[in-house]
């Protein structure tokens, strides 16, 4: 698929900002690791061989009479006993860090316990593997807030849409509406529907959905104020084409140049909110491994300063990397910017016109 000269340009400017393209590299790569944190850290073997035939413990549950055992429930790879029944007629290929973010290490008579060769970053207060809960609360961060952009943005683009495209009443609505929601204390509402309902995933992403929306309209309003009064737009109007057609085929693309920069510090801001709500204990479920509860367990052992150390730094990094990608995607989506460029290339100047218009 060849490229146009206007998104080779927004390439050539995403890539020279240096700190934002290896930052989206880096990010990329903790990110993709992350989703693999089964294979990385984990209290069962990745795969083991028993009377000849493969086992998959990571992807699916092996009771332990399936091993000759007599429980039937799932198997402790853990103990000794299923151990033994592994090696007696097979083999076992286990994870770098034989420990999940949940696996409590009871060998250890006095938790937190500081970093050693068994546990490279220590453990916390109950005995878990702060490396392995470090892993997995990366990775549902990202997915929560990744989720969370999605249902913001499509909830903010809608109304911000509607309420620029039609104006006048609708628009003086909604605009109050807007500011209504946008004046209450947001993070007391969400304390007390958090209280409200038992934690989990899905009830927190609707919780933050109705408060986070707010950030799009406004930014989705302007462009769709400024797009309508376009005279490609007015024809489309003459014609009898129908709002919805209008909206979608040649409103729509302009708004999302603005929107599409604001994506990456959602994102930012949805993993703070999740991690705020954790660190005081309204967010996820107490068994979920999250970065406010390693951050209140941190706080509880202030004489454990690994544990607050590594988590600050792995949320540090994480915010970081997200706010120079924003940067970078900022860049190569400014407008001027590519036409500085673009306009030199053989029609790619009308093209970028006819971009902005169209």
């Amino acid at each position: 698929m060849r490229l146009s000269p206007v998104n080779r340009r927004r390439i050539e400017l995403f890539r020279a900002n240096r700190r934002g393209y290896y930052s989206f590299w880096v990010f990329s790569a903790l990110f993709v690791l992350s989703l693999g944190a089964e294979f990385i850290a984990n209290d069962k073997p990745i795969m083991f061989s028993y009377a000849g035939e493969l086992h998959f413990p990571v992807m699916f549950s092996y009771p332990e009479t399936e091993l000759g055992g007599v429980l039937e429930t799932e198997a402790e790879y853990r103990d000794p006993y299923v151990l033994g029944l592994i090696e007696a007629d097979g083999w076992a290929l286990w994870p770098p860090l034989r420990f999940a973010h949940d696996t409590i290490d009871y060998t250890y008579t006095v938790t937190p316990s500081s970093p050693d060769a068994k546990h490279i970053l220590g453990t916390d207060g109950l005995g878990t593997d702060v490396f392995a809960k470090l892993l997995y609360a990366f990775r549902l961060s990202v997915l929560f807030g990744i989720g969370m952009t999605v249902i913001t943005s499509a909830i903010g683009v809608t109304v911000g849409a509607v309420q620029g495209y039609f104006g006048g009443l609708i628009d003086l609505i909604g605009q109050r509406l807007v500011e209504i929601q946008t004046g209450l204390p947001i993070l007391f509402m969400l304390i007390i529907l958090a209280s409200i309902v038992e934690p989990n995933v899905y009830w927190l992403l609707i919780i933050l959905a109705l408060f986070s929306w707010m950030a799009l309209v406004g930014v989705v309003r302007a462009e769709f104020l400024r797009a309508r009064n376009f005279e490609f737009v007015r024809a489309a109007q003459g014609l009898g084409v129908s709002d919805l057609k209008i909206l979608r085929r040649h409103v729509l693309p302009n708004a999302m140049v603005a929107t599409l920069t604001y994506l990456p510090f959602i994102l930012n801001g949805s993993i703070t909110s999740l991690t705020a709500l954790d660190f005081l204990g309204f967010g996820l479920p107490l068994d979920a491994p999250s970065f406010g509860r390693l951050l209140s367990s941190a706080k509880a052992n202030l004489h454990a300063p690994w544990l607050g150390i590594s988590v600050f730094v792995t949320l540090a990094l994480l915010l970081t990397l997200l706010i120079f990608v924003g940067e970078a995607v900022r860049d190569a989506l400014d407008p001027r910017r590519a036409l500085a460029k673009a306009g030199d290339e053989d029609g790619a100047g009308n093209e970028l016109v006819n971009l902005q218009t169209a």
